[in-house]
């Protein structure tokens, strides 16, 4: 009996399996055809726009980062303090890593295009803004030994599918000829979102939360490494990565960001 059932289950998983890729291919092609009916829009303002996703008048509308600025956090200056004048920020509260840099102003523009990308699957964005923030972060890139983007805990990369840090990370390599050591950082502790947290919240919520792998501290130690993440806020995730690759002995750390947040009340001293 069993060795007449053998054959029936073998079929079956054969048409199972021949099922499952025609409904792939099914699935492949009707978004195709989708695609091909429907222009895609601009992620900012939804007109029909050719490329990668955002059109030509809302690119115009990033408020994109030139000097003068901090030259160890990059916070643009109202006006030029002269070479080597810190930001107030910078001297009150020095971070772990050495230097940040941002291609834009966290404003209503490029949050729209950051949300797009980490929350609704918007990967066509992520070549234009690694792009940036390669042209942002040249100083640092010239420099630089290894890139190393912001882990996601893996629950939710799970839900998320997509780390676009990763994806930055990915474009600016390709840009700088800079290698990318996507698995050197690991989150260890899965941390609650930052949004809507105070700075020392955000300083306390990811703490001991990220750690370089055993296997391989190799390729961190005596490096010189870029962090690479979207959104620079009030710095404490990539504060709390860079100790942790400080701690796996790397020569150091510098940030680069697609956007940050920056208060234009605060001036240089």
């Amino acid at each position: 009996m069993g060795a007449e059932a053998s054959p029936s289950r073998s079929i079956a998983g054969h048409l199972r399996g021949a099922l499952s890729v025609a409904q792939g291919a099914w699935t492949h092609a009707a978004r195709l055809m989708l695609d091909i009916a429907l222009p895609t829009l601009c992620v900012a303002c939804r007109e029909p726009v050719d490329g990668e996703g955002v059109c030509a008048t809302c690119w115009a509308k990033l408020s994109f980062i030139a000097p003068p600025f901090c030259p160890r956090l990059g916070i643009p200056f109202v006006y030029d303090p002269g070479p080597e004048l810190l930001s107030m920020e910078a001297i009150a509260n020095p971070p772990a890593y050495q230097r940040a840099r941002a291609a834009v102003r966290y404003d209503d523009v490029a949050r729209t295009l950051v949300h797009a990308l980490k929350y609704q699957d918007r990967t066509d964005l992520a070549p234009a803004m690694g792009r940036w923030m390669a042209r942002a972060g040249k100083e640092l890139l010239r420099d630089a030994d290894i890139l190393v983007p912001v882990p996601l805990h893996w629950r939710r990369g799970w839900s998320r599918r997509y780390n676009q840090s990763g994806g930055l990370a990915r474009v600016i390599s390709r840009q700088s000829g800079v290698n990318l050591a996507s698995d050197a950082l690991r989150r260890v502790r899965s941390t609650e979102q930052q949004v809507g947290l105070s700075r020392a919240q955000r300083a306390t919520n990811v703490q001991g939360a990220f750690k370089v792998a055993p296997d391989r501290a190799a390729e961190v130690q005596g490096r010189r490494v870029i962090l690479v993440d979207d959104v620079l806020t009030s710095g404490a995730t990539v504060d709390a990565c860079a100790r942790a690759l400080l701690r796996a002995k790397a020569a150091q750390v510098d940030v680069l960001v697609f956007a940050r947040v920056v208060d234009s009340h605060k001036g240089p001293i």
